[in-house]
């Protein structure tokens, strides 16, 4: 933990560092290992990989697809071989062992930058913070850019020696890593987003370890050839505690995922709203489990679907690449099968028939009616009002009564009854929509009472002063404060960006 509050969060990574396993007691164990001499490290090929200790700081650019996707990330080692870059969890998806990259870009804190091709030589997740470490070697040099290769590398080993004071002759920072006015508003705008996250509750925190795992199981399955299936129970018993300590928290919690990715943020949604629904039925019942495994997996084909024909999930797909998404069911079914695991009858149910419809227009199988089972006819509705109030390809939020009145007016697609119940369970102003007020006032919905109404709120926005923000949570005695209820809107219709967390 760094930074004057400790909300700043740096990972190391180290290896080859040869340790000693001794068991304390039943339950504990110790490990015990010597840190090496130097931060420097001696690569194989004779170079020396320089460490980002300290607050070194690179940022870095990969286009994944030749004008097609790019992401971001913050380099932390560097050598005339490779690096290795820091990059979200939600980004990794995109990239492979051995996958061609067709540019990777270091910028530097003083505006230097250097270009190369290069090729993933492994993935692996980074702490439990979110991150990947990605580790990228720089191919096809020319001359000219391996000259400034080694430039880079010797004023990154000069900048490292100055900082950890292994050398008494570095007196001064190297000017390459003294930030330009660019880097100096990006370094604020970070500071503040990491200000925002401070704030965040157990609950919230929680939530987001689970869509971290949930990316962290895909790693192996891409990358490793392993299904880590207690990874994905151990997010599927997450959510279950998380909903046991506080459903209504919970419910709120599931707000703050919207920057994640679309199929991890849903999968996530409908397996919480899954297992509180089965939850309020019968609390004992044994397949809520085994349900909510289902609803975390269903949509982890589609991640595994990216190719240069998808490169990427987020943008508005033509239609082509529609096709191609609803190959996921099968593609799922297909990895797991190669990996050797076998899923419970009802998880398996869940994986394979989430998307199917009672009047057959559903996929992959198009199966109907009886075919489906009672949970089946729970899930697609769960997963048809989830789609509905969150934009996708370009289509904007349903409000939760348009969402409803969507699937009553869907004929028979979906178990009627189910809808009932939902909306009796959720109201038409559920937990975790943004409620405007006839005040000017915008606040997210914490709790509903008995008729569905409001009756706590965090008021976020004063829409006479665009400018600033609050965070005021009040209770229904004061909520004559802020005017009547109007009804829920879209967060991104008023500028408001749900921080990740």
């Amino acid at each position: 933990m760094r930074g004057p509050q400790g909300n700043e969060v740096e990972t190391y990574s180290l290896s080859n560092v040869a340790a000693k396993l001794l068991k304390t007691d039943s339950v504990r164990y110790k490990i015990e290992c010597q840190l090496p001499d130097s931060v420097f490290v001696k690569e194989k090929r004779g170079a020396v990989r320089i460490p980002f200790i300290l607050g070194m700081l690179a940022r870095v650019h990969i286009e994944v697809y030749l004008h097609e996707l790019n992401i971001s990330g913050k380099l932390r080692n560097l050598s005339v071989g490779g690096c290795m870059v820091d990059i979200s969890l939600t980004d990794s998806i995109s990239l492979n062992l051995d996958h061609h990259i067709p540019g990777i870009t270091l910028e530097f804190p003083n505006g230097d930058s250097f270009f190369s091709e290069g090729k993933i030589r492994h993935i692996r997740p980074l702490g439990s913070n979110g991150h990947a470490a990605v580790g990228i070697a720089f191919i096809n040099l020319s001359t000219l850019q391996t000259e400034a290769l080694f430039h880079y590398v010797n004023e990154s080993e000069r900048e490292a020696a100055y900082r950890t004071g292994t050398n008494d002759k570095m007196v001064y920072h190297s000017a390459l890593f003294i930030p330009g006015a660019k880097e100096k508003k990006i370094q604020q705008r970070e500071a503040h987003e990491r200000d925002k996250r401070a704030r965040q509750t157990p609950m919230e925190r929680g939530i987001m370890d689970v869509a971290h795992q949930l990316q962290v199981g895909l790693m192996y399955i891409k990358n490793r050839g392993v299904f880590p299936s207690e990874i994905f129970y151990d997010c599927a018993d997450t959510l279950r505690y998380l909903i046991e300590q506080d459903r209504k928290k919970f419910l709120y919690a599931l707000t703050f995922l919207h920057n994640e990715s679309d199929w991890a943020r849903h999968s996530i949604q409908v397996a919480g709203q899954l297992a509180d629904m089965l939850l309020l039925r019968d609390p004992y019942a044994p397949i809520v489990r085994e349900a909510i495994l289902g609803a975390l997996l269903h949509n982890l084909g589609k991640p595994l679907l990216i190719s240069a024909q998808l490169p990427t999930l987020k943008a508005n797909m033509m239609p082509a690449q529609k096709a191609i998404l609803l190959g996921h069911v099968d593609t799922l079914s297909n990895k797991v099968k190669e990996l050797g695991w076998v899923p419970n009858p009802t998880c398996q149910d869940i994986i394979e028939k989430a998307n199917e419809r009672l009047d057959g227009t559903g996929y992959p199988a198009r199966k109907q009616g009886d075919q489906l089972s009672e949970l089946i006819r729970l899930v697609s509705v769960i997963k048809a009002i989830n789609k509905l109030m969150h934009a996708r390809n370009g289509t904007p939020p349903h409000s939760p009564i348009d969402a409803y009145r969507k699937i009553h007016e869907a004929d028979k697609a979906f178990d009627k009854t189910v809808l009932v119940e939902y909306i009796q369970v959720y109201g038409l102003y559920p937990i975790g929509t943004l409620a405007k007020f006839s005040g000017g006032f915008l606040a997210w919905v914490m709790d509903i009472n008995g008729k569905g109404m409001p009756c706590q709120v965090n008021v976020i926005k004063n829409l006479r002063f665009p400018d600033a923000n609050i965070h005021s949570i009040i209770n229904s005695e004061d909520m004559q404060q802020i005017g009547k209820l109007e009804g829920i809107v879209n967060p991104l219709d008023y500028g408001l960006k749900i921080t990740s967390i």
